[in-house]
């Protein structure tokens, strides 16, 4: 089954943080892009390694409005 998972990037200090409010990641990088790179790279790696019931457990707690896809 595929998900949409929300994105946000932010602007701090000298560089940028991506997160992801589904599953509570984040990750940061000097640009956007690296940032958004990152993100992805820690929820594919988070993906692999995850408990089905801490993906859902997960998902349940922080699902909020229309997903948007990565």
């Amino acid at each position: 089954m595929n998900r949409g998972l929300t994105m946000n990037v932010a602007r701090e200090g000298d560089g940028f943080v991506a997160h992801c409010p589904e599953l509570d990641i984040a990750s940061q990088a000097d640009s956007i892009e690296a940032a958004r790179d990152n993100l992805r790279e820690a929820i594919d790696l988070f993906l692999q390694c995850a408990p089905d019931d801490e993906l859902e457990r997960r998902l349940k707690d922080k699902r909020n409005g229309s997903p948007q896809i990565l």
